[in-house]
């Protein structure tokens, strides 16, 4: 039987669907507006006003928000409520050491819990599980985000944080962890520690993973799900909208599910602006349509995806979010070629004896760019074949050609010769613009 957490919304049909939208899309607008921040500032350098949108279209009309106008703003420039009546605040990486924060008012918790509830829900975790949570807690919002939410479900939450990666694994075994939260490139180095350590993942009760925090690809699911012996499911959310909840994968695994009726999501070019047709990859954008403390108009993500609004087998309607396939702030252009990290991992994955975990290095040579990738082999790999592996580095480099359409210089490393991450992995180092 398949879970739903909220059927009156996640299975709206989709015109009712689009009437809410429009009808808290409105309720946004008209909040903006009379708060007599920011956005009423740009609105009427434009000529708009709040009742001038008709249809959802007419958002299009707007601005968009970018990260650099919420580290313009800093710290409360983008709140619309007093401070008083904000409960918590959040933030992410900014420019010049400063964080971008966001702020939530007690009804935003709330809503962020229903949020999270829903993608805990659509990945298979319940009343019944036993959550581990190896994010760090703090301002970053994805542990918050994901405790509240399990805890909305009923899930026994343990919440481990980040690093001690051995206690992790011994807590895992001890506790009987069901369902593993953290990101997909500390998930695999969960399991590389735990086979040093002769843990057999077999034995362990885990049967599901929700990972995210950053963007992974199929190949990266089926190691993760061959060597944690669970389901690998996908969830997007970031924090300058709210954090996770945004949109997650259901079982089906076929794209992740957007809350829509609370976020309005458009794709567009990122280099016109212009909004796409369903189903074109491009640039993510996000307004908001409940939130109290701070509500964002037309927010560019810079994350790449698509949107699809086909039936799912799960019986939900909303639209769904593609794999995010990589930033726009990521994507590297080599000799005139956009190269997205994304396309280098999908090689790389593929191919038996590598290690999942890489580093691309961009250089000049002269007044060239240099593409270097350096990959770990396993360990049996690294004893057995050491000879072989110049004539191995050339095959990759040709699976990477035919991949790139650009050469790319392979150096195959010994196992754990790469930083380890307990966030975010840092997988692109650009050394152009520093020589």
């Amino acid at each position: 039987m398949i879970r739903i957490w909220s059927p009156q919304y996640e299975c709206m049909p989709r015109e009712q669907i689009k009437e809410l939208q429009l009808a808290r899309l409105k309720e946004t607008l008209e909040r903006v507006y009379q708060a007599r921040g920011i956005y009423y500032q740009k609105f009427r350098q434009l000529g708009f006003e709040p009742g001038d949108l008709k249809t959802l279209d007419d958002l299009k009309k707007l601005p968009f928000t970018t990260k650099d106008d919420l580290a313009q703003a800093y710290p409360y420039g983008y709140f619309i409520v007093p401070l008083k009546d904000v409960v918590r605040l959040h933030g992410s990486s900014g420019t010049k050491g400063k964080p971008t924060i966001v702020g939530y008012t007690k009804r935003d918790l709330e809503t962020w819990s229903e949020l999270v509830a829903r993608i805990v829900t659509q990945a298979g975790v319940g009343e019944d599980d036993i959550a581990q949570i190896c994010f760090g807690y703090g301002l970053f919002t994805g542990a918050f985000g994901l405790h509240y939410g399990l805890e909305r479900v009923g899930a026994t939450v343990v919440p481990t944080s980040a690093g001690a990666t051995e206690r992790q694994l011994m807590l895992m075994q001890d506790f009987g962890t069901t369902a593993l939260i953290s990101t997909p490139s500390y998930a695999l180095h969960l399991a590389e520690v735990g086979q040093e350590l002769g843990i057999d993942f077999r034995s362990l009760k885990l049967r599901v993973g929700l990972f995210g925090a950053e963007g992974w690809t199929e190949e990266m699911r089926k190691q993760l799900e061959e060597r944690l012996h669970l389901k690998a499911t996908d969830n997007y959310g970031l924090s300058e909208v709210m954090g996770p909840g945004v949109a997650g994968e259901c079982l089906e695994t076929c794209g992740m599910h957007v809350a829509e009726d609370h976020f309005l999501v458009e794709i567009i070019d990122p280099d016109t602006g212009e909004t796409l047709p369903e189903g074109k990859k491009g640039e993510i954008v996000i307004t908001t349509l409940t939130r109290e403390a701070m509500p964002l108009i037309r927010y560019r993500t810079k994350d790449v995806s698509s949107l699809h609004t086909e039936p799912c087998p799960c019986g939900r309607t909303t639209a769904r979010l593609a794999k995010i396939s990589g930033r726009t702030d990521d994507m590297l252009i080599i000799r005139g070629v956009n190269v997205f990290p994304s396309q280098i991992e999908s090689v790389l994955m593929e191919i038996n004896g590598l290690a999942p975990h890489y580093q691309i290095v961009v250089k000049k040579r002269g007044h060239l760019d240099d593409l270097e990738v350096l990959v770990e082999v396993l360990p049996e790999i690294f004893t057995d074949r050491y000879r072989d592996l110049e004539a191995w580095e050339r095959k990759i480099e040709r699976k990477l050609y035919n991949a790139l359409s650009l050469t790319a210089r392979v150096r195959l490393v010994e196992p754990r010769t790469l930083e380890r991450t307990f966030g975010k992995a840092k997988r692109v180092l650009d050394l152009r613009n520093s020589e």
